[in-house]
């Protein structure tokens, strides 16, 4: 008798699902048919039944945190029960124990977390049995009858076991110790932590980092006005707007130069000069991995990619959809080859009746879809032969469903092509360009998108015509700062963090390994950096804290702040589980680094200068600048920054730098835009060239500034 062992309990019941079985309390028994001869019975985990014993449970004396006591190098891991899963792992230990078992069928989810959780749980009961191993991306009935008759040797999946040991053992050396580190360190650096804990990891801290720069880029923003010049043009009646355009620039920061525009050619003669129209076709979208649909789901319906993980993994596990956690935009000839039913299925459903009727080409022979060498262990997420009633699904499967199958009938339709058309006219030497767009032939569109933005139709002018400036004029704008990331925003950029990196060959590694983390692993690293109360989310967006802030100070210019140190450990993990390189020399490298980071970092924290300690704080160090903006809280100085000192009761994110653009905002000024809206006239700014400006708010809600330049009348 086989005794199968599946990551979870919807797991479990879909591998049972074929065969004639009956559940019982703990487990599931398969009846004896032709692919189990004498029978099977099916037990599953619960995910992650096991823990690494924490550092005091290995030794008393790292119960309290010392520095002395670092770096904390075992000797041996030990795993324990997770507490909560005793049961569990009692129930799944009695089937691999069972007499009347002598062969094991791993059965966990198709990648190195699934190998981990069952291998570990067979070498936790202490049994040494003959094991094969369940391979399936897909758990539909036909899916998983035909993958019990093609078991893989346990031999060949084993490397994927190693490197998850590897990972775990090395994440526990790092994040222990260097969280430790900086934790001590940092609370003897400043009182404004107070008993904070600074958690530190290889995926989760270089992830932060991000967030923190982009929000340092927007607090040492400030908005300046631009100019840009824009005539109306009658051209033989045909009358049309064109903006002043030169080497491609159109925006002037003097309001003098681009009035001067405006005087030399309102109402003069302006001649067609060029007219250019270039039909451009786009392909439809890739199929998507994991991350392009956290992403989409998160810009389309506010979904963290956490809940969008949680739905298509549902998905998954009713048989709806393939094996979500993927990073693959591909798929073999062989998934390809069930295109055609799916297709025909999915005709069947209201909403895709008419489009996945009248597809217009096959994708077999297409390699931005269809490509063996593109996929490694999974395939690219698509809908199986196994399509739902629609009604039975939750609101949020719909939704993740219809962009998993519209996906793919986009696919198989040609490409969209556009019309962009430009005109360029002339003022003299000046040079006015209008740009247009008009949809040919929508080809995959209409399937993903049901309404299109009107064409901007230019007039139907001749090169060589000419007529009037019947009007132009000066539209003022003003420059806005980069703005905050989405969750989705964020995943899409730890997933491309090797392009357009300085370092060409750190570059080249991150984008072997899909950047910082993993499709499975991404929107965990985001969720328990908001546990940490490193950051939140407001108006959909992401806000480090002011905990965030300290923390990134600490690790700056060292690998924990890098996306360097994932990079290559990822680089590494993947030869291993490759089988390419062994997982105890990468371990042996772990806790060396683990020795130089703590180090490192009591090197560096000699030059930290965080809030210093009241005993040595100025008298009026301390003392309340003026009211927080966002919470009324009172603002203090920080140190580095402008900070409300409602933060760790109230987690008010409120900061102001203290740098912009080159120039020190001194506390006096500080005071005087908190209180009374305005700081004082601050010269030498250092823009394109030297300006004087004032502060002012922004957005007092938001807390964010721009300039005020000083008027004319005022000189």
């Amino acid at each position: 008798m086989q005794a199968i062992i599946a990551e979870k309990a919807s797991q479990a019941q879909a591998l049972a699902a074929p065969f004639r079985h009956v559940k019982k309390e703990t487990h599931i028994e398969i009846a004896p048919c032709e692919t189990f001869r004498n029978g099977a019975l099916l037990a599953w985990c619960s995910g992650h039944l096991f823990e690494i014993v924490p550092p005091h449970e290995m030794d008393p004396k790292l119960k309290r945190w010392h520095l002395e006591t670092l770096p904390m190098i075992p000797e041996t891991f030990k795993y324990k029960v997770i507490p909560a899963k005793t049961s569990r792992f009692k129930a799944v230990k009695e089937i691999i124990r069972n007499p009347a078992v002598t062969e094991i069928i791993a059965a966990g989810d198709p990648a190195r977390e699934g190998e981990l959780i069952v291998q570990l749980v067979v070498r936790m009961s202490g049994i040494n049995k003959p094991m094969r191993r369940l391979w399936v991306s897909s758990l539909t009935p036909k899916a998983v009858e035909q993958a019990f008759l093609n078991l893989r040797p346990i031999e060949e999946t084993m490397p994927l076991y190693h490197e998850a040991m590897a990972r775990s053992y090395a994440d526990w050396l790092i994040g222990m110790n260097a969280s430790r580190a900086y934790t001590l360190l940092i609370q003897s650096k400043t009182k404004g932590a107070g008993r904070d804990v600074y958690a530190v990891g290889r995926v989760q801290t270089p992830t932060l980092a991000l967030v923190v720069k982009r929000e340092k880029e927007i607090l040492d923003f400030v908005s300046r006005p631009f100019y840009e010049v824009v005539a109306s043009f009658n051209i033989n009646g045909a009358v049309y707007e064109g903006k002043y355009t030169k080497e491609k620039e159109t925006r002037f920061y003097e309001k003098e130069d681009a009035e001067a525009i405006r005087e030399e050619c309102a109402g003069k003669k302006a001649g067609v000069v060029k007219v250019k129209t270039e039909n451009k076709p786009v392909p439809p979208p890739a199929l998507h991995s994991l991350s392009t649909l956290q992403a989409l789901a998160n810009k389309r319906f506010n979904f963290s990619p956490k809940r969008t993980l949680e739905i298509t993994q549902s998905l998954y596990e009713k048989s709806y959809v393939t094996y979500p956690r993927t990073d693959s935009n591909h798929v073999n000839p062989e998934e390809a080859a069930a295109f055609p039913e799916i297709l025909t299925k999915l005709s069947r459903l209201e909403p895709y009746e008419k489009w996945a009727a009248e597809t217009t080409r096959s994708i077999m022979s297409d390699k931005r879809y269809v490509d063996s060498k593109k996929v490694s262990d999974h395939y690219a997420i698509i809908p199986t032969e196994k399509v739902p009633s629609l009604h039975s699904l939750s609101g949020d499967e719909r939704k993740i469903y219809d962009m998993i199958a519209r996906s793919l009938i986009a696919a198989h339709y040609g490409p969209a092509v556009f019309a962009h058309s430009s005109i360029q006219t002339d003022i003299g030497p000046h040079s006015f360009i209008t740009n247009g767009k008009r949809l040919l032939q929508p080809g995959w569109r209409p399937v993903l998108f049901e309404n299109e933005k009107e064409d901007v139709l230019l007039p139907d002018v001749q090169e060589g015509q000419s007529g009037l400036a019947e009007e132009v004029k000066v539209i003022e704008g003003k420059t806005v700062p980069p703005k905050r990331y989405t969750e989705g925003e964020l995943i899409t950029a730890m997933k491309n963090i090797g392009h357009g990196m300085e370092d060409k060959e750190l570059g080249k590694i991150l984008k072997a390994v899909s950047g910082l983390g993993e499709e499975s692993t991404r929107s965990n690293i985001m969720e328990r950096l908001k546990q940490l109360d490193y950051m939140k989310i407001e108006q959909h967006r992401i806000v480090p804290t002011a905990k965030a802030f300290i923390l990134i100070d600490a690790v700056q210019n060292t690998l924990l702040a890098s996306p360097e140190l994932t990079g290559r450990w990822e680089q590494r993990l993947k030869e291993i589980g490759q089988g390419e390189a062994p997982a105890n020399v990468f371990i042996e490298q772990s806790k060396r680094l683990a020795e130089k980071i703590v180090r490192d970092a009591v090197q560096h924290s000699e030059d930290w200068t965080f809030d210093a300690p009241a005993k040595d704080r100025a008298p009026d160090e301390n003392q309340p600048l003026g009211p927080c903006p966002k919470c009324g809280s009172p603002v203090v100085d920080k140190r580095k920054f402008y900070g409300c000192s409602a933060y760790q009761s109230s987690k008010c994110s409120f900061t102001l730098g203290k740098k912009m653009l080159g120039k020190t905002i001194s506390v006096t000024n500080a005071k005087k835009l908190l209180t009374k809206g305005k700081t004082n006239l601050i010269k030498g700014f250092k823009g394109k060239r030297p300006f004087d400006a004032y502060l002012i708010w922004k957005d007092r809600n938001e807390g964010t500034v721009q300039f005020e330049f000083k008027s004319s009348k005022a000189n």
